[in-house]
């Protein structure tokens, strides 16, 4: 596992963070590396858009398909 030293974190944040370790029983480390896990699990922009890219649309609507259906819907 590896070990992350984060520099001039301003002492708001760190007091905040402190007291949500706290509120959840653990320890800053713990609770920040749980966070960390959290943000590291989550796909960024450009590969949500890659995956929608890689995606077989042949089978879906059509775009006049979408918009005839949108049109419906606000009569």
């Amino acid at each position: 596992m590896a070990t992350l030293y984060i520099r001039e974190v301003p002492e708001e944040v760190a007091e905040t963070l402190k007291h949500r370790a706290a509120a959840q029983g653990k320890s800053l480390s713990a609770y920040v590396g749980a966070e960390l896990a959290k943000i590291a699990s989550r796909p960024t922009n450009e590969e949500i858009v890659e995956r929608l890219r890689a995606r077989d649309s042949s089978n879906g609507p059509t775009s006049d398909e979408i918009v005839a259906a949108v049109q419906a819907d606000r009569r």
